[in-house]
């Protein structure tokens, strides 16, 4: 609860991150934020670590917004980020203290700013040293992930010719050429993938500024899809094929399709949304796991409950004794 009390949407994390730096430190882990690899770069990553960490839990800081204040009615925790992904921290958290009163060691605990609006936090983190394993926390209704979706985003500005709207066979619309554009995007059939199923787009940032009686000149987006391994590279090569005198289409980059490691005895899943993982490079594994149902993240009604937290505390405390145990 006191976590979820701070307002932490993406850009304003830093102020949470001083609040468990300073928690942290109060019960004397050795915790810090992590160098960030420009100066231009304000530190926001905090690095708990026990030992030299071969075995690091991870997750994030922010969250989508708009902050939706925290309730608990003794079951469930509901606000904003209660699942994404603030239950994974308190998780891991407790699984941490867990581990070093066991005296275990060469473990660490990672929290990240800037997943939500592109993973900045990670892309910073992975040009320092990074270690065996990372365990990335994100609402998987605790089983591990065998694969995910990947990611492109693409921005979309369509042009035209403004004119009265009385007269549109003067002009050239915008729109006309947009809902065309669309069209194809929505009729478009990618390869079906065998592990990851469908490929899906989302369109946002929608915006013409024309006034309601004049043609627009001007229709301006960001198309984001979800793709498969059948998918990945069609996706690119039928964006680029809708490019036109009229069309311009700038590829924003994104994420590949994953496959990810799995332990024997964990339930396993597939996913269809991004997270740090496929940034965090310097891992030469990485397990996508943790509480809480991706269908009710970045919704008013996110909630977590504490018979998924204890789960997730016991799960990630069995994680880290599995791989010590497979790596032996």
């Amino acid at each position: 609860m006191e976590i979820l009390e701070t307002d932490s949407t993406t850009g304003q994390e830093r102020k949470l991150a001083d609040k468990l730096l300073a928690h942290l430190r109060s019960e004397n882990i050795n915790a810090e934020f992590a160098p960030t690899p420009s100066d231009a770069c304000q530190p926001a990553n905090i690095y708990a670590r026990w030992g030299e960490p071969d075995i690091v839990f991870c997750t994030h800081l922010d969250t989508v917004p708009p902050y939706i204040p925290p309730v608990f009615d003794g079951d469930e925790v509901r606000g904003r980020g209660a699942c994404d992904a603030k239950g994974q921290i308190i998780s891991m958290y407790l699984a941490c203290k867990r581990l070093a009163a066991e005296g275990a060691t060469d473990f660490g605990l990672l929290l990240l700013h800037g997943e939500e609006t592109g993973s900045f936090g990670a892309k910073e983190f992975r040009e320092l040293p990074g270690g065996e394993l990372v365990i990335v926390g994100e609402p998987t209704d605790n089983r591990m992930v065998k694969a995910s979706k990947g990611t492109k985003a693409f921005a979309v500005t369509v042009t035209g010719k403004s004119f009265h709207s009385g007269y549109p066979e003067n002009g050239d619309n915008a729109i006309d050429r947009f809902i065309d554009f669309a069209t194809a995007v929505r009729k478009k059939e990618f390869p079906f993938d065998p592990v990851l199923g469908a490929t899906t787009f989302n369109i946002g940032k929608l915006t013409s500024d024309n006034p309601q009686n004049i043609i627009s000149d001007k229709v301006c987006c960001k198309v984001y899809f979800r793709t498969t391994f059948a998918s990945d590279k069609a996706v690119c090569d039928f964006m680029a094929s809708q490019a036109s005198d009229n069309i311009r289409i700038e590829a924003l980059g994104g994420d590949t399709p994953m496959n990810y490691m799995t332990l024997p005895g964990f339930a396993t899943t597939t996913v269809s949304f991004g997270s740090d993982a496929p940034q965090l490079t310097n891992f030469k594994e990485r397990i996508l796991c943790g509480p809480g149902s991706i269908l009710v993240a970045h919704r008013p009604e996110e909630h977590i409950s504490v018979g998924e937290i204890d789960k997730a505390v016991n799960q990630y405390v069995d994680i880290y004794h599995s791989y010590t145990k497979l790596k032996q």
